[in-house]
């Protein structure tokens, strides 16, 4: 069938519309027929039905109809190119080479921006809406590939880009106009996918002010989007019990299959490259209140996320709990892909907060003191609300969060009322108990981790009322492994409150009982080196110049009997699989790997606190050290003590007057021979000093 025969029939197929019509099909078709087309009207003519034909629009199936409308453009730019390509090499490999099968690439492109822009004639009397013009224009960009393929002149690209961006801004306006809805996702769609293909000056004529809530409303509230969170509703009506007593979500129920048919939808599968489409248009806007709405509406999404996990009694069973609480298909089919949802949620709205930050710190008016305090509280409250996604796959790999969230804690820090007021509005409900639910336990990680950063400008009171109070059952109940990560985030925020110089009572009151747990802890619930990080803390906060040093002077003397006496009779044997990094680094600058006994690890931390020692105290506890370090038995544990030691007295950690000390021990006192164990083959010099001129022969 000729082509002209063969258009006249899918016309008529067009303006027609039946159950049974093979949709794809007519719109391959189509794409075939695009570049088979002799004539540049009949081109024009196709494109303006394509874009009305209610074969393809009576009864549109969401944005997967765009995505075909846009990939007929993009299917049939490619055939061009693979025409073009095929006529090259006849050209090359005939005398006379037969003459090409279509018209010319400008002329088609041409003929089809005038099909979608201008109707049937090019007048406009049968112009289709912006909205779809803009998804044929987007086929054909990103069927010529970018611009560094060179398939467009730079005039022909550059006019095409031109078409796009004046029918984008038509369609938003006709958005917040009240045009229908799929236009606004649609748009979305095609900015999505042509946006990287853009150049700089087009980018920068899109009316973001009209954009940005149409994303936004897109990506995170529309049914083509993340449905304002309430796609966790539906899961709990599906749950049932196995005959064992295990929670079971069946791989074939319908909430199930909503979360398959969700991440497959186009908006939620490419949701990082939207989100950071986001924060460029959160750059790029000229009215701050846009922001601040959208904050406001990422808030609202984030409370409603938490809340709808809430009802979900998935959310009661702790990760450590799953393979005795759930069961295997719930484990290895349908939650796994619950949390890739759950975990593209977190990251598209860590990006789009990112951006708001970037907003912030470049915007005079949102950076004003009238604005910005409630403004990073409104994103830490939304961090919070994530938090039970965020502390399941952790954030040390994710440097966006990181930036969010330290920045906003450094700016709330330099307001102290709201500050205070925020860690009231988000300390858990029962301050002095350990959460029953997981939920509660991960918003109460999250409490204790933020204020952890407050503590030097929260008063006295705040920081024993409900910091301290808030870390005291953790401490207690110890590091159970469920329990561990909170454990941990507990000796911080006490470390944090013990180092406030404004809270030195508090830290007299609660230090007792701090030393208590910290050694109750050791080694079964704390690494060596979270222990040695803590007690070296607890003797920068006992040591002077810090006001509890002339409160309480006789606390550093203390602390270091209790490690004295635990080191003499602690174990020797290696502890279970705890890697310590040696303090002395190797040749290539990363510190060889040893396995310590507890004996070691103390003997380690006795050294570690000489260089916060008193004079009169240092001088008296250098020979305790030194037996402590040769009550570790023989062999690489006791090298790497005496290492640490060598290095603890020349190594700079010293001031000049304790360095001083330190030499005199050394040289007149026996100390030489205690910290080499005989053999003296160095010279001793004081922390810092020159080495001595060689003799001249």
């Amino acid at each position: 069938m000729s082509a002209d025969r063969l258009l006249g029939t899918l016309l008529r197929y067009a303006q027609t519309y039946t159950e049974q019509q093979d949709t794809p099909r007519f719109l391959s078709t189509a794409a075939s027929l695009l570049v088979s087309l002799q004539n540049h009207r009949n081109i024009t003519l196709l494109t303006s039905h394509l874009l009305s034909a209610p074969a393809l629009w009576h009864r549109p199936e969401g944005l997967q109809t765009c995505l075909r409308l846009m990939g007929v453009s993009h299917s049939a730019a490619l055939a061009l190119l693979r025409r073009e390509e095929q006529d090259a090499v006849d050209a090359q490999s005939q005398w006379y080479p037969p003459p090409s099968q279509g018209i010319p690439k400008n002329a088609w492109i041409k003929a089809v921006v005038k099909g979608a822009t201008g109707g049937e004639d090019g007048t406009g009397r049968f112009r289709s809406p912006a909205w779809k013009s803009v998804l044929v224009l987007t086929g054909l960009l990103l069927g010529f590939g970018p611009r560094e393929e060179e398939a467009l002149d730079a005039n022909m690209r550059a006019s095409l880009e031109q078409e796009l961006i004046a029918n984008v801004n038509k369609a938003l306006e006709d958005v917040r106009a009240g045009g229908e809805e799929l236009s606004g996702h649609a748009l979305c769609l095609a900015l999505n996918h042509v946006f990287p293909h853009l150049s700089d000056f087009e980018r920068s004529l899109i009316d973001y002010d009209l954009l940005l809530p149409v994303l936004i409303g897109s990506a995170f509230f529309s049914n083509e989007g993340l449905q304002g969170a309430y796609f966790l509703a539906a899961i709990e009506l599906d749950l049932s019990k196995t005959p064992d007593g295990k929670l079971n979500w069946r791989p074939n129920s319908t909430s199930f299959h909503n979360v398959q048919n969700l991440l497959n939808r186009p908006l939620v599968a490419s949701l990082g490259p939207l989100a950071r489409l986001i924060a460029h248009s959160i750059e790029n806007v000229r009215e701050s209140y846009l922001v601040h709405t959208l904050v406001d509406d990422l808030a609202g999404f984030s409370r409603s996320l938490l809340s709808q996990w809430r009802q979900n009694s998935i959310s009661n069973v702790d990760i450590h709990e799953e393979q005795a609480a759930l069961s295997q298909d719930t484990i290895q089919i349908t939650t796994p892909q619950l949390w890739k949802l759950l975990r593209s949620t977190l990251f598209a709205l860590t990006i789009v907060f990112r951006g708001s930050i970037g907003r912030l710190l470049n915007d005079r008016h949102m950076a004003s003191d009238a604005v910005a305090p409630n403004f990073v509280i409104q994103v830490l409250s939304s961090l919070r609300n994530l938090f039970f996604i965020t502390s399941r796959i952790g954030t040390h790999s994710f440097s966006q969060y990181t930036f969010v969230y330290l920045t906003c804690i450094d700016i709330l820090a330099a307001y102290p009322r709201q500050a205070e007021e925020f860690l009231q509005t988000i300390k858990p409900t029962f301050i002095h108990a350990i959460p029953a639910s997981p939920v509660d336990r991960a918003l109460a990680l999250y409490f204790l981790n933020t204020a952890e950063h407050f503590t030097l400008i929260l008063s006295p009171a705040s920081n024993e009322d409900f910091l301290v109070a808030s870390a005291l059952p953790y401490l207690a109940a110890g590091g159970a492994k469920r329990l561990l990560p909170l454990f941990e985030a507990a000796h911080s925020v006490m470390l944090a409150v013990l180092s406030a110089p404004q809270s030195a009572d508090t830290a007299a009151k609660h230090a007792p009982f701090y030393v208590d747990a910290l050694f109750s802890a050791f080694p079964q619930n704390l690494s060596p080196r979270q222990f040695r990080l803590a007690f070296k803390t607890l003797m920068r906060v006992a040591a002077p110049p810090s006001p509890l040093a002339f409160t309480h002077p006789d606390l550093p003397a203390i602390l270091l009997e209790l490690v004295l006496h635990r080191g003499l009779h602690a174990p020797t044997e290696p502890l279970p699989q705890v890697e310590m990094a040696s303090p002395l680094a190797g040749d290539d600058g990363a510190p060889p790997q040893a396995i310590l006994s507890e004996r070691a690890v103390l003997a380690l931390t006795l050294l570690d606190a000489l260089p916060f020692l008193p004079l009169g105290l240092l001088n008296e506890w250098l020979p305790l050290a030194a037996q402590l370090v040769d009550a570790v038995p023989p062999g690489p544990m006791r090298e790497m003590c005496r290492a640490r030691f060598w290095e603890v007295l020349v190594g700079g950690e010293m001031d000049p007057e304790r360095a001083l000390v330190c030499v005199s021990w050394c040289t007149s006192q026996g100390g030489m021979e205690m910290v080499m164990g005989g053999q003296r083959d160095q010279d001793i010099v004081m922390s810092g000093a020159l080495p001595a001129p060689e003799a001249k022969l």
